[in-house]
C-alpha cells in the first residue's frame, strides 16, 4: 500500500442537453444524470446511485482485505445496499444506509469468525466512515455443504 495521504481525481463535463460525462485518469467514462426521482431519465447512473454503489463496493473490498489478513476461507459474498435520501433540518441528505450481506463459507469454516469479520468490514469501510449517515448491517452466513465423499 502507498503512503498516506492518497489523492483521487475525477472530472465532469456536461452541456445543456446530454448526460454528465465523468472521467478519471485511466478509467472508462461514466454517464450520469439526475435520477428519475428528480426528473431525470431512466437507465443512467446518478450521483445518488453512485454513492450507494460506493458504499456497497467499499464494504465488499474491505471485507476481502480483512478476510485475507485473517485467513478466512470463503466462497462468495453478495451484498445489497439501500440509501435513504430525506430532508433533515431542511437539508436534503442521505440519512442512512441499509446493507444486507450474505456470505457463503465452506464447510468447516468458523461461522462466528466470518460474522465478526463482516462486522469489522462495516466498521472499517472508509466510505461510510467519511459520511454522517448511519449504517444498518444485516448479516447472514451460509455454510456450504461438504463435498460428497467419492
Amino acid at each position: 500500500m502507498k503512503e498516506f495521504p492518497h489523492k483521487y481525481k475525477a472530472s465532469a463535463h456536461c452541456n445543456p442537453n446530454d448526460p454528465v460525462e465523468l472521467t478519471s485518469p485511466g478509467l472508462d467514462p461514466i454517464s450520469s444524470t439526475a435520477p428519475p426521482e428528480f426528473g431525470g431519465p431512466e437507465g443512467y447512473w446518478s450521483p445518488e446511485t453512485l454513492l450507494v454503489a460506493s458504499v456497497v463496493d467499499c464494504f465488499n473490498l474491505t471485507f476481502k482485505a480483512i478476510a485475507r489478513a485473517s485467513k478466512l476461507e470463503w466462497l462468495e459474498l453478495n451484498c445489497a445496499a439501500e440509501g435513504v435520501l430525506d430532508k433533515q433540518d431542511r437539508i436534503t441528505r442521505f440519512t442512512g444506509f441499509d446493507l444486507i450481506a450474505s456470505l457463503k463459507i465452506p464447510a468447516g469454516t468458523d461461522s462466528a469468525k466470518a460474522k465478526r469479520l463482516l462486522e469489522m468490514a462495516e466498521k472499517n469501510c472508509l466510505i461510510t466512515n467519511s459520511m454522517s449517515a448511519g449504517i444498518e448491517l444485516d448479516i447472514s452466513v451460509e455454510v456450504a455443504p461438504a463435498p460428497a465423499a467419492g
